[in-house]
């Protein structure tokens, strides 16, 4: 299959995507006034608590083992690898542009964090039902490739809450006139349950698979990978995955249940991005082109060029498995914009959120164009 062809398998899963963000979008206008705040925080919940967990957990549950999760030992070293270079490159943006004290953190999350959730579980789907994919049958290859989708989710989150959250926590206590943004950081880690009164003023329903705004940030690196937990025990205890897993297994019924419970995660969390990304062009914030040129620079060009050398390189030492699937994903996680709960980490600090709404409407934009190409040549190099 020539290039050309893989380009419009390629822009297949994007535009499915742009479509239904579009539609949320506009659910959230004050035309449709159905999307609005208060409503987005709702679907987030059921969203984080319902949707999510019983999607990656039964798709962890079908396909990944103990044997398997052997083979996958390089995916959180290649996300490990992702997040350093990103952080390495906004730290130059950051010197290159002169950004203000405010921005430094927002631009350092952007640049090293990457959406490695929700945009994996929308597009390796659609993707594999194109009868161009290199990756074999279509229900083999969504079962796989949502299986690698939620462990990149379950791995990129603890990245998130961990790295990209402290990040933005050093930079904003080192910004002049940032009284607010600590005393809400005071509060989030003091007040442990209480932490909804200061989120829900703060908070607006966005991040990649659930609405930890309502969470204790103490636990938020656990919490988000509580159903991948469950998903590794199911597939990696024999007696408990025969019993549930398969069509001849007792307890299937609690299988297709998941799937049919799971099935609501995909659109609605494509329809809550959407919704948020609205809030960046209603926003009057102002951002330096120069360091929305610099975000969109690291995450669409320099990321996936090093990526692409870094993966292939793992390949010809034989340090990933010759999966082409597995290899697309390594690959894609180096070319996806910013990870939606960069923002929420920004309004739970009170810093620099309406420029984070502007810097996502713009790279967001460009991610139809960016992340087609991207994949079509990934694509390319893996037929």
């Amino acid at each position: 299959m020539d290039l050309l062809e893989l380009f419009v398998t390629a822009c297949v899963p994007v535009f499915n995507m742009l479509l239904v963000t579009g539609v949320g979008s506009f659910l959230a206008t004050d035309f449709a006034g159905i999307l609005s705040k208060e409503a987005r925080k709702h679907l987030n919940n059921i969203v984080f608590y319902v949707f999510s967990p019983s999607l990656v957990a039964i798709y962890l549950a079908k396909t990944i083992t103990m044997e398997s999760l052997a083979k996958l030992w390089f995916m959180p070293v290649n996300i490990l690898l992702a997040f350093t270079f990103g952080l390495s490159f906004g730290w130059i943006v950051v010197k290159v542009t002169r950004a203000p004290a405010k921005l430094r953190g927002l631009i350092l999350g952007c640049c090293s964090a990457g959406n490695l959730g929700n945009i994996f579980l929308i597009i390796i789907p659609a993707l594999c039902q194109e009868k161009g994919s290199p990756f074999g049958a279509a229900d083999v290859c969504q079962n796989i490739g949502l299986a690698y989708s939620s462990l990149s989710m379950a791995i990129g989150a603890v990245f998130v809450w961990s790295i990209a959250y402290n990040i933005v926590r050093v930079t904003s206590n080192l910004t002049e006139g940032d009284a607010d943004a600590q005393t809400n950081e005071t509060k989030v880690l003091n007040s442990g349950n209480a932490i909804g009164s200061v989120a829900e003023e703060n908070c607006s329903a966005s991040n990649d698979c659930a609405d930890e705004c309502t969470l204790p940030l103490i636990l938020t690196s656990i919490r988000p990978t509580k159903d991948k937990i469950v998903g590794f025990i199911i597939g990696g205890t024999p007696l408990i995955r025969n019993a549930i897993i398969g069509d001849s297994a007792p307890l299937r019924v609690l299988q297709e249940s998941a799937e049919l419970i799971g099935g609501g995660a995909i659109p609605s969390i494509t329809l809550i991005m959407g919704a948020n990304l609205l809030n960046g062009v209603r926003g009057g914030a102002s951002v330096p082109p120069s360091v929305i040129a610099g975000v969109i620079v690291v995450r669409y060009i320099l990321l996936p060029l090093l990526g692409t050398a870094l993966v292939k390189g793992a390949v010809r030492l034989g340090l990933i498995q010759p999966d082409p699937l597995y290899q697309f994903i390594l690959h894609l996680q180096y070319a996806v914009p910013p990870a939606m709960n960069i923002g929420t980490i920004m309004q739970l600090f009170g810093v620099g959120e309406s420029e984070c709404s502007v810097i996502f409407v713009w790279v967001y934009a460009l991610a139809s164009v960016a992340v087609t190409i991207w994949s079509a040549f990934f694509m390319w190099t893996l037929s």
